[in-house]
């Protein structure tokens, strides 16, 4: 029987740890369709799953990696065929099914992304689960009213992947982006990607926020939660637009409604995970064309599957910059 690669997260006497496992297709969690991994990328939320941090993990074992891109192996489905070229994020994917830190994935149909035609595997993943996060807090804030006249966009956790990609979509599309970020020594990288302005997170006064602050921000990505977003919500303008995509800083929120029944602030759930299918290809879509992050897609790190457990305590510890790619097959495979 045929085994491959896979990067898998076991649970013993309440102990998780990480390990790769030679392992065969029936092995893997159900699906219709058998996809052969080419790429997959680190998230944040990967960095707290392997050994166990965040309480990611619903189910023991179950390969890592909450996005993957490669081609259609095999179908049950008749969506699909040999050589669909896919991406899979979100769902249960690395989470509670089989996930893509594995040579091959099965999965339901209904969870596929036709990748765009311009866009490679390694170009989706240099996106991947964050990238496709940032795509969907800007879409929501658009959908609620977001322009560029409304004036500046603040996003936090700036240099992460979410953060940095975020910040090139807006620049992008005319945004006065301010980026918010703990690391002064990024500065240079946040403005080289589309901030015209960096602040510094020490900067903020945080111990006492009022129910309403001067009015600044026109909208927000904040992938930090706790005082940070309590912050954002009481310095947004009137019918300002705040996504929360994260809880990297606290899950907690102690906040008021003030900013709510006062200015109209509208708090976003950006859920990237449960994204209904048809909005989910639109926005690989435009992440393809017209939201193609240049510059981030530059500046990223790839690495060989091997190298993948050396890089997570980077981002629990929050020295991560930008998007980390994980080759998983040979450049050779399509």
């Amino acid at each position: 029987m045929q085994t491959f690669k896979a990067y898998r997260t076991f649970e013993q006497d309440k102990v998780v740890s990480s390990r790769f496992v030679d392992m065969s297709l029936d092995e893997l969690d159900a699906g219709d369709v058998v996809i052969r991994t080419k790429y997959s990328t680190i998230n944040y939320k990967d960095a707290l799953s392997y050994g166990g941090a965040g309480k990611i993990m619903r189910k023991f074992p179950t390969v890592a990696g909450i996005d993957m891109a490669g081609t259609v192996e095999s179908s049950k489905d008749p969506r699909w065929k040999r050589g669909d070229k896919v991406i899979v994020t979100g769902y249960d994917l690395g989470v509670s099914h089989d996930g893509g830190y594995s040579e091959y994935v099965r999965v339901p149909g209904d969870w596929i992304v036709r990748r765009p035609e311009s866009m490679t595997a390694f170009d989706a993943m240099t996106l991947g689960t964050a990238g496709f996060t940032a795509a969907l807090a800007i879409h929501l804030m658009q959908h609620n009213g977001l322009t560029p006249a409304a004036g500046p966009i603040a996003v936090t956790g700036a240099t992460g992947g979410v953060g940095s990609v975020a910040i090139e979509i807006l620049a992008k599309q005319g945004y006065d982006v301010v980026a918010i970020t703990a690391k002064a020594r990024e500065s240079d990288y946040l403005r080289r990607i589309g901030a015209r302005d960096v602040m510094l997170r020490t900067s903020l006064e945080l111990s006492n926020i009022r129910p309403l602050e001067k009015a600044t921000w026109a909208g927000a990505v904040d992938n930090l939660g706790g005082d940070v977003l309590a912050w954002l919500l009481a310095t947004s303008k009137i019918g300002g637009t705040v996504a929360a995509v994260g809880l990297a800083a606290d899950i907690k929120l102690n906040t008021t409604v003030a900013p709510f029944i006062l200015r109209g602030v509208h708090l976003l759930g950006t859920d990237s995970a449960n994204c209904p299918m048809s909005l989910r290809q639109t926005l690989w879509n435009k992440l393809a064309v017209d939201w193609r992050p240049d510059r981030v897609h530059d500046e990223v790190r790839t690495i060989d599957f091997d190298e993948l457990p050396t890089h997570f305590d980077a981002y629990l510890k929050g020295m991560a910059r930008g998007r980390t790619v994980v080759r998983v097959a040979a450049d050779s495979h399509p």
